[in-house]
């Protein structure tokens, strides 16, 4: 079969689809040196009668049997994060069901978990919130977390950025909650690239000044801190923090630009992980860390590096929109039936940016059958009107 792959601005280029079948299989040694979450996608429900900005429906076999896929490599999950659709089509209701599910789950299967508690339950609205209406809200999605038996992490808020007067403001919320926290949870700093209402987090639009002040929320904190995920695109920027971190504090990089070298790390230390890039790249990635975890740095930049290019087309700007790509990739791979997103978000890429995505994960030999993967995106290319 000779697909025909749209190019932007017009006309179409050959690709022959990969033969081999993605080589990585489930199981294998636990994961050693390296903590590892991979944020995962939800799956909707395509027969529900839903409107955009109705209530999301999801379609929980398969999103939870997606979960246990990412648990038989030995990765990690991180639920209920930006790349579920936070903010971008998964309201609370359906994210605290979400999150209580995926708990059970992680139990029955022996799966790590954590996941984002944030303020998405706030609706926008003409007048600010104020400080203790962002607090009480964290609040509710901390309990949440926390009766399921889930490690929390503590979600960028846009309520918070709103309100925010300064970085006293992000000390004085953050504190609190930190000191009524039942174990340690994950702080999470995402630039504005993955979400334009998070601009000047932390109370500073100087992400230097930024960083200090999270330097201070942490170090009054280290006993409630069991590490930052820092989603900022900038590996230099990262690299700083690490360093600065207390010991015991994990670095877990968000950055799915420079990923190889930030979980390879230098002679100053390493980043863990927990990244959306991780969705579709799963499998590879697991055993790319059991490389590093047998000494074999060589072998895990050998098998990561490769995958750069598919990663930063996919979050390529505007960044916020790589669920798409993710999601694509998922139904390609025959980890769901159809290309149906909560909110209508299929449509937020455009086909050449798809097929790109598409020729990228098949060079890669991501797809466990290929021959099906191209088949599906033949039907969809076709749907689209490009003739085959």
């Amino acid at each position: 079969m000779i697909l025909r792959l749209p190019v932007p601005g017009g006309g179409t280029r050959p690709h022959r689809p990969c033969a081999e079948p993605a080589r990585f299989a489930p199981g294998g040694a636990p994961l050693t040196s390296r903590v590892v979450f991979a944020a995962a996608h939800v799956v909707a429900d395509p027969y529900a009668d839903t409107a955009p900005g109705g209530p999301a429906a999801v379609d929980w076999d398969a999103t939870l049997a997606f979960r246990r896929h990412l648990w038989s490599h030995g990765l990690g999950v991180a639920e209920a994060m930006d790349t579920a659709q936070r903010g971008m089509g998964l309201d609370w209701p359906v994210a605290a069901e979400l999150i209580r599910r995926s708990a059970t789950e992680a139990r029955a299967a022996g799966g790590r978990l954590v996941c984002g508690a944030g303020t998405d339950q706030l609706a926008p609205t003409e007048r600010p919130h104020g400080l203790d209406e962002v607090r009480a809200a964290y609040e509710e999605q901390l309990a949440v977390c926390e009766e399921s038996g889930a490690r929390a992490v503590l979600m960028a808020s846009r309520a918070l950025a709103a309100v925010a007067r300064g970085p006293e403001d992000y000390l004085e919320v953050y504190g609190r909650l930190l000191k009524q926290v039942a174990e340690p949870v994950v702080l999470h700093w995402l630039g504005a690239m993955f979400d334009p209402a998070l601009e000047g987090y932390w109370g500073d639009a100087d992400p230097d000044a930024a960083a200090r002040t999270v330097r201070e929320l942490i170090a009054a904190h280290p006993d409630k801190v069991d590490g930052i995920k820092i989603s900022l695109l900038d590996a230099r920027r990262e690299t700083g923090l690490r360093r600065l971190l207390p010991d015991g504090v994990r670095c877990y990089t968000g950055d799915d630009f420079h990923y190889p070298e930030l979980i390879e790390g230098d002679g100053h230390g390493a980043s863990d992980a927990l990244l959306g890039v991780l969705d579709p790249l799963g499998p590879v990635a697991a055993e790319a860390v059991r490389a590093l975890d047998a000494g074999d740095a060589p072998g895990f930049r050998a098998l990561l590096d490769p995958t750069v290019e598919l990663a930063r087309h996919l979050f390529q700007e505007p960044t916020r929109f790589y669920k798409t790509g993710v999601v694509l990739l998922a139904w390609l791979a025959g980890h769901q039936s159809h290309f149906t997103m909560v909110g209508g978000l299929q449509s937020a890429r455009s086909l050449p940016h798809l097929a790109r995505a598409y020729e990228l994960a098949d060079g890669l030999g991501l797809f466990p059958d290929p021959e099906a993967a191209a088949a599906r995106m033949r039907h969809l290319l076709i749907v689209q009107g490009v003739a085959q």
